[in-house]
């Protein structure tokens, strides 16, 4: 079966009820799978879902010498024999985050060559920042026919600033150094909860890093790391679409393996748009009884802010609420290709620059439309759903890099979704 040929097929307008589970964190995943590397022997990472991404980074390690299998949802890792330190360049397209290893295999091996990263086409994602932070590291960092070329001969602990607080740049530099002799402060760094769970997986592996979460993060640079076993944390995005999903569908579910803490930014935007919660340590329930009303104002922001990879979905939401919504992208620049989409189900969108004006309607009609990106492409399923008609989302390999197996899961709910090739 091709892959790439592949469509979904939606029949909408019927609400969502029953209970789903989250899948574990696509962005925690993707960074601890680079730092696993870090590690010169085995690890076993527990309720891993085999999505695109996942697959793609873990190519990435087996052409560095590592080996991996699946055993059920459990993910063997072996990084015993790793020993080369250049990603291939056909590799490094596939994937944005094949940016997380240029950190991890330095750390290991004092040297990296990897080329400019690839992935979702939703603006430009300049690794300055990461390259920035590497020099403070003492790296030395040269650029050539599209390469990265870092030499970490004399890599030491060191003080970096960052000039904006981006996921990628302070990941990659924990990763940096982890294995780096010295204390290294990482100043301005990122909040989110997925960089939380790269500290706790290092320092699961014997590393010796605090502060994440915080603006400050602080890492003991060690000599070696040891076998260990983890779980990493739900995904608050795909949680999120969950919720948004009840949301513009109407009906009431229940999400199991869930932190809510890590989405209160959403919550409180369908909270405005008169949906009703029960929060609980595990899971959360959501019922929405009538037509939304508009959320008025969505702004992207770092976290705790109304996270960027939730903005597609709250606009597919915002098409159908009663009133006029105003979505400000701070993030990133060309992250409203989903837009387009959605007019051909006859959503009133008007976009300007990283603004999109959102006028509801009274219901959303069934289209044949294209999924642009991973997030866009969720937002046309969520429209799907609650469309008259039937709806046929092409290019769906993009969703397959972040949802597992979606047909299925929104299914379980009552929704009506076939995947065809």
């Amino acid at each position: 079966m091709d892959k790439n040929n592949e469509k979904l097929i939606i029949t909408g307008g019927k609400p969502l009820y029953g209970e789903i589970a989250v899948d574990t964190s696509k962005n925690a995943v993707l960074p601890i799978l680079a730092a696993s590397i870090l590690n010169s022997g085995k690890t076993v990472l527990h309720n891993i879902m085999p999505i695109t991404d996942a697959y793609n980074m873990l190519n990435i390690l087996s052409t560095l010498g590592c080996t991996y299998k699946w055993e059920n949802n459990d993910l063997h890792i072996n990084c015993v024999n790793a020993h080369s330190w250049e990603i291939p360049q056909d590799l490094a397209k596939e994937i944005r985050s094949s940016i997380f290893m240029l950190g991890s295999i330095l750390s290991r091996f004092r040297a990296a060559k990897v080329s400019y990263p690839g992935g979702c086409d939703i603006g430009i994602r300049p690794i300055d920042l990461h390259l920035k932070g590497l020099k403070d590291l003492n790296v030395k960092i040269k650029e050539e026919h599209g390469f990265i070329i870092c030499d970490g001969t004399n890599m030491k602990g060191g003080n970096v600033h960052l000039d904006y607080p981006s996921v990628g740049a302070t990941e990659n530099l924990i990763m940096a150094a982890a294995l780096t002799e010295g204390i290294t402060e990482i100043r301005n760094a990122a909040k989110e909860p997925e960089i939380t769970d790269l500290q706790n997986f290092i320092n699961c592996m014997g590393g010796k890093i605090s502060g994440a979460g915080t603006s400050t993060i602080t890492i003991q640079g060690v000599e070696t790391l040891k076998d260990c076993e983890y779980t990493p944390i739900p995904d608050r995005i795909i949680g999120g679409t969950y919720l948004i999903a009840c949301a513009i569908c109407g009906g009431k579910i229940r999400i199991t393996n869930f932190l809510s803490e890590h989405l209160y930014s959403l919550i409180a935007k369908l909270r405005e748009s008169g949906c009703e919660f029960n929060i609980t340590p595990t899971y959360i329930d959501i019922e929405c009884k009538q037509r939304p009303l508009t959320a008025q104002i969505i702004e992207t922001l770092p976290y705790p802010g109304f996270p960027t990879d939730l903005q597609a979905p709250m606009t597919a939401l915002q098409t159908i609420s009663d009133g006029t919504c105003m979505i400000i992208e701070n993030m990133f620049e060309t992250r409203f290709k989903h837009c387009p989409e959605l007019i051909k189900m006859g959503a009133n969108i008007t976009v300007r620059d990283r603004m999109a004006i959102i006028r509801g309607v009274s219901h959303l009609q069934g289209a044949e439309v294209n999924a642009m990106d991973l997030r866009g492409g969720a937002a046309l399923i969520l429209a799907g759903l609650a469309a008259k008609g039937t709806t046929v989302i092409n290019n769906i390999n993009h969703i397959d890099r972040g949802y597992f197996n979606v047909e299925e899961k929104f299914n379980s709910l009552g929704g009506d979704i076939q995947r065809i090739s």
